[in-house]
């Protein structure tokens, strides 16, 4: 099955990835637009942390990041389809600071950050718009 709902491999992974991961970076980037500078290994971690409260943010409030949006792609509850806790995603986001849980999958391609938190990666529901 390849629907919506169904569990998603790397590819939108990596797209969601790289889009949130610019984004990031361009948000940090608007702080040196106004004059505000720093070295370039603070900037890197103020990257790091504009990502991940990107991820903790976004899809505690909407399920998804604009890149996962964009990916066509959500996280979703595993034992019943719901949208998670802020709770479990703020420590789905701390497992994945991490960085290796996201490159450890079991079978069903969850990642540790996502087993912790009983989360899943699924591909997103369409809704077709009304005009």
């Amino acid at each position: 099955m390849d629907g919506p709902g169904s569990v998603v491999g790397f590819g939108p992974r990596i797209i969601a990835f790289i889009v949130d991961g610019v984004l990031a970076n361009l948000l940090v980037g608007l702080l040196y637009v106004v004059g505000v500078s720093a070295a370039a290994d603070i900037r890197g971690l103020a990257v790091f942390g504009a990502f991940l409260l990107e991820e903790f943010v976004l899809i505690s409030v909407a399920g998804q990041t604009i890149g996962m949006r964009l990916a066509g792609i959500r996280v979703i509850r595993a034992r019943d389809g719901e949208r998670q806790g802020w709770v479990w995603i703020l420590a789905r986001t701390l497992l994945l600071a991490l960085l290796v849980p996201a490159f450890i999958w079991d079978r069903d391609l969850r990642g540790t950050h996502d087993r912790a938190a009983g989360t899943v990666v699924v591909r997103d529901a369409v809704v077709p718009s009304k005009a």
